[in-house]
């Protein structure tokens, strides 16, 4: 049986997997995962945001985008965004 802790260990590399994955596969655009998935790189950012908060955390959007995209989002955005 898993406990709580391992779970949410678990929980968090498959998360930092996603993110990697998503991270390396640039040329998946938002609107394609939004469309077929319903969430986005940018829904990511903001649950991680939502995450910290709860926490009693300060994170802003930009922050949260930056560990998403794994650099300034202008800046993914300008290379990658079609």
């Amino acid at each position: 049986m898993i406990d709580e802790q391992l779970q949410t260990e678990l929980e968090a590399a498959a998360f930092r997997r996603l993110v990697a994955h998503l991270q390396s596969h640039t040329e998946v655009q938002n609107i394609d995962l939004m469309n077929l998935a319903g969430f986005c790189r940018n829904c990511l950012a903001k649950w991680l945001k939502a995450a910290a908060e709860e926490r009693g955390l300060t994170m802003d959007y930009d922050q949260a985008r930056q560990q998403i995209y794994g650099m300034p989002y202008e800046e993914w955005k300008a290379k990658y965004q079609k």
